[in-house]
């Protein structure tokens, strides 16, 4: 009977609180937190949403080229292309190549700084230099290279090696500095120097570091490659057997 004697109403859990009460400083604060959540998702959803758009928009336009990004021609993703074991290899090797950009462009202006000083043909040798090495040494030596640990495929191995071969030697022509060459390396540098032109003599040792800078480690890195080509069995043959099925002009591209 006791069951039915007891009052129904007696408990008051559900009174706790009154539902109309103002709420509390904790719930406020994780009302706000929930509020600032949905908020950062709502903006990163945009974001991507705008990423998405643009990606689409690139592709339409270029398709899947990426590279240079002022106007893509190539399609260049180190982290996508290039195996996990070999990718800082190509990211220094690429970082050596804007070295080369950035000397390039530092060699021109103290040729045009020399040039002011009373050397003629130097200014017009260095920028053709700068206009025509530029794409060439992207073309013939890094881009084989960047091929070549992507595929693993002999023939890319022997264009770098051929071509790399020549930018070093390349490198090693420029530190000198002969005049009149286009070079603002050692030679140029300490004539500027000896004749108190000061600006050139400056502009000279940049130059003169970077192409020392960018020869040393794409000697280092060319040796590097020359154990890996060698551990992985490529031969001659190989490069001659791929040239004869796929044709040079596949070594160019990224397919």
């Amino acid at each position: 009977m006791g069951e039915f004697t007891e009052n129904p109403f007696a408990s008051s859990h559900s009174l706790d609180t009154n539902p109309f009460d103002d709420p509390s400083p904790k719930q406020t604060a994780q009302h706000d937190a929930h509020l600032d959540d949905i908020s950062r998702r709502e903006r990163d959803l945009e974001r991507r949403e705008r990423e998405l758009n643009q990606r689409a928009e690139h592709i339409r336009t270029h398709g899947r080229n990426n590279w240079p990004p002022f106007y893509p021609l190539i399609y260049h993703a180190i982290s996508e292309e290039i195996p996990e074991a070999s990718r800082p290899l190509i990211t220094r090797l690429y970082q050596l190549w804007l070295v080369l950009l950035g000397t390039l462009i530092i060699n021109m202006v103290a040729c045009i700084f020399i040039l002011i000083a009373g050397s003629a043909m130097v200014a017009r040798t260095s920028v053709e230099i700068r206009v025509h090495y530029r794409p060439l040494s992207f073309l013939l030596w890094y881009r084989p290279i960047y091929n070549g640990y992507m595929k693993e495929q002999a023939l890319y191995y022997y264009f770098y090696f051929f071509f790399g071969g020549f930018h070093l030697l390349f490198s090693v022509y420029m530190i000198i500095g002969i005049p009149s060459t286009g070079s603002a390396g050692l030679i140029q540098m300490i004539q500027m120097y000896a004749q108190g032109h000061w600006a050139a003599g400056i502009l000279g040792t940049i130059a003169t570091v970077g192409w020392t800078v960018q020869g040393l480690g794409n000697a280092f890195y060319y040796r590097q490659i020359w154990n890996h080509h060698s551990a992985a069995g490529h031969t001659m043959d190989k490069a001659k057997a791929e040239l004869a099925s796929h044709g040079a002009k596949a070594y160019f591209t990224r397919g």
